[in-house]
């Protein structure tokens, strides 16, 4: 945690950076929001791959509603897929 002398330091020099090299900044923000949404692919495929054991350990009802859920996160994936892939 940064105190709030030393957050308005870093807003100051991230603003700073930003307006004086709008390029470098945009290259930073892509390769986080790349590296970002690598992690969430990741993690809905590890979710789909555990999904039928969790329905034989938790139950069937449970299962549905992590299909669903998983269904949901898969579509909205697949719809903002330009921003992270």
């Amino acid at each position: 945690m940064l105190s709030k002398e030393d957050q308005r330091r870093f807003d100051q020099i991230t603003r700073h950076l930003r307006e004086s090299d709008p390029a470098f900044f945009a290259r930073l923000d892509q390769r986080a929001r790349v590296r970002r949404g690598r992690w969430l692919l990741l993690l809905t495929i590890l979710l789909w791959a555990s999904l039928p054991a969790a329905t034989v350990l938790i139950g069937r009802p449970a299962g549905a509603i992590c299909a669903v859920l998983l269904l949901a996160n898969s579509a909205l994936m697949w719809r903002f897929r330009h921003r992270w892939l």
